[in-house]
Formats: C-alpha cells, sequence, structure tokens
C-alpha cells in the first residue's frame, strides 16, 4: 500500500513539470526554418511582411531614439499588429529585446561589355560595400550580361564573398528584367529576415528573352525585397553609326549612340532611368546615379549607411485572402514634422514549407 501515494505523488509531480513548460496565452507565430545545405535560405509557412523604415526629422536627419509603441502600420487602411521590431544598428541594443534580424543583400553586378575598362573600379567598390555590412549580414553575388550567373549563395562568409566580386568577368549584353526576377523568385523569395538587392548597372536591357520589364516589376512588387539601383554611366561606350541627313542641295553625316539593338543610346537611357527610379519607389529603396567611379565607391558609402540607419518592422497580414492585387501600406509615427519612407505597397502571397 505504501507504494501506491509514492506513485501518485510521482505522476503528479511531472505532470505539474510538463504544466510549467507549457506557455500560457496565445500561440505565437514563429517561422519555421527548412534545413538547407549552409542554413542560408530559409522558408516560412505564412506570410511575414518585413518593412524597411527611415524616419527623417524636418532637416532631413534620421531621428533614432524611436520605440516600438510609436510606429502604426496599415495594409489598405486596416492596423496590423508589429510582430517584430527592430532599432538601427547603433542603438538597437536598449529598443529592442530581440537579437537582430537577419538580412540578405543580394548584390547584382551588370558585367556586360561596356564594364570591360571599368570592371577592376567596380570590384573595388563592390568590395567595399561588402566590407562595411555588419559580420552577421548574409551575402549574394550574382554578375549578369547576356546570361544570369550565381556567385555565391547567400553566405556570411567574407572570403567567399570576395573570391565571388573577384571573380566577375565582362560579357556580351544585357539580360537586366531577367536578373531582377532571377534574384527575387530563385534567392530572396523564400529568405527569412529583411531583404534588399543591391543593383548595379546602367539600366539597359539588350538581351532579356522571355523576361519583359513588367514581369521584373511585378516579382519586385510581390515580393517584400528592397531594391536599392545604382545606376552607372556607360553612354559614351556605346557604338557610333553614322546617318546621312540632306539639307536643301548638300549632304552631311550625323553620328549618333546607339545600342546593340540599334535603338538611339539618349532614348535608351532615358528609359532605363524611369524604370530604375521606379523599382525603388515601388519597393521602399533608394535611386542613386554615378557618373564616374569615384561617385560609385560614395554611392556604395552612403548606401551601406543607409541599411544601417533603418528601422525594421514586420507583421503578419491579418487578411489571408490572395486575389494578387497590390496592398497599400502606410507607416505612422508619433513624432512631430516627422517624414517616414518605406517601401508603399506589396502583392499578398503565402509561402509555402
Amino acid at each position: 500500500m505504501g507504494r501506491i501515494p509514492v506513485l501518485i505523488l510521482c505522476a503528479l509531480s511531472t505532470l505539474g513539470a510538463l504544466i510549467a513548460q507549457t506557455p500560457t496565452g496565445p500561440p505565437t507565430k514563429i517561422p519555421r526554418p527548412t534545413a538547407t545545405p549552409d542554413d542560408e535560405v530559409l522558408r516560412v509557412e505564412t506570410t511575414l511582411v518585413t518593412l524597411p523604415v527611415s524616419v527623417l526629422d524636418r532637416h532631413g536627419k534620421l531621428i533614432r531614439d524611436l520605440k516600438r509603441e510609436q510606429f502604426h502600420v496599415y495594409e489598405n487602411g486596416v492596423e496590423q499588429e508589429i510582430a517584430y521590431f527592430e532599432a538601427p544598428t547603433e542603438t538597437n541594443n536598449h529598443l529592442s529585446s530581440q537579437a537582430p534580424q537577419t538580412f540578405t543583400v543580394a548584390l547584382l553586378l551588370d558585367v556586360s561589355d561596356s564594364t570591360a575598362i571599368k570592371l577592376e573600379q567596380i570590384q573595388r567598390a563592390a568590395l567595399a560595400f561588402v566590407n562595411l555590412l555588419r559580420p552577421g549580414d548574409r551575402v549574394i553575388v550574382l554578375s549578369f550580361d547576356k546570361r544570369v550567373q550565381l556567385l555565391t549563395a547567400a553566405t556570411i562568409d567574407r572570403d567567399a564573398i570576395h573570391k565571388a566580386i573577384l571573380g566577375t568577368r565582362t560579357g556580351g549584353g544585357t539580360s537586366l528584367y531577367n536578373a531582377i526576377e532571377f534574384v527575387i523568385r530563385q534567392q530572396l523569395d523564400h529568405a527569412v529576415g529583411r531583404k534588399a538587392v543591391v543593383l548595379l548597372t546602367d539600366g539597359v536591357d539588350t538581351s532579356t528573352g522571355g523576361v519583359t520589364a513588367d514581369d521584373a516589376l511585378r516579382a519586385a512588387e510581390a515580393s517584400d525585397t528592397v531594391i536599392y539601383p545604382i545606376q552607372y554611366d556607360t553612354y559614351g561606350d556605346f557604338s557610333d553609326t553614322t546617318s546621312r541627313e540632306t539639307y536643301g542641295a548638300g549632304e552631311f553625316g550625323k553620328v549618333a549612340h546607339v545600342t546593340k539593338n540599334g535603338e538611339p543610346a539618349s532614348e535608351a537611357y532615358k528609359r532605363a532611368t524611369l524604370y530604375l527610379r521606379l523599382l525603388a519607389d515601388k519597393t521602399g529603396g533608394h535611386f542613386q546615379y554615378a557618373d564616374s567611379l569615384k561617385n560609385l565607391s560614395r554611392s556604395f558609402e552612403r548606401l551601406a549607411l543607409k541599411l544601417r540607419e533603418q528601422y525594421a518592422l514586420a507583421y503578419y497580414p491579418t487578411n489571408k485572402s490572395e486575389d494578387g492585387t497590390p496592398r497599400q501600406i502606410k507607416v505612422e509615427v508619433a513624432a512631430p514634422k516627422a517624414t517616414v519612407r518605406t517601401r508603399k505597397s506589396y502583392v499578398y502571397k503565402p509561402r509555402s514549407r
């Protein structure tokens, strides 16, 4: 008889321990990772919309000391619960109890033949940019001419990243739209945390087959990836053609820059600039123009600083219906005369395991 009370007490003790380990309240939605070769690319079961947010005062300077409760996020006019909050790097420790969110940066380099004489300087600027990122930031390196090449998948290994950048080689043609769609859908679509594409290109697509400018733009809108285009000047590298024009009784030759497709370079550049600005605007990024290699290095430096100066907010959309239409995003901050910069819309697409 003496053994029964002892057994009962043991059972109750075990049950009490299990109850103590069981969390109370509603379950927390946490992205569930799926094992990958280097644990670099993660998949999540539900859409977590991540927003990089810059908050500036009336003088255009960053406001750093804002707290989570001062931010309000609205999707199509409906306020959303902020599931994650991270302050700018330098002040992150006292504003968030969570570890810094994973940051994946895809470095997408245009290596078409027009960059041949500038490749070494482009590589140096890209290396300097990577060195300004946080040690835990993952980097993907891709290059494109008429085809897209993945030089390294997402990794924190700086030696591998440097080797990939230095391994870029120039080629012919420019498949810009294909490159944008590839990096978003194939490399970043299932990455967890903050995601950005740093796109270095002249913006003139001459080789894409099957992927249009609208296709690439839709891919960007459907992702929570932010695109930061840096347009560099290759206008003088386009070939010259001479056309004959007749005035009165005489003729004279007129030299014009044209692309490989025969389009006037001035028109191609105008369209390219508008498109790169649109990519930045739609995704909450920032467009820069570098008319010299010196300015290219400065553009990379400004971009690295901008990435560190952003707040990171994330939420799970309350509306789970998938209709393919863009959803409007608005972020408000309880701070006097503050200007908020973030992406304006996205297209909801549930994640799969």
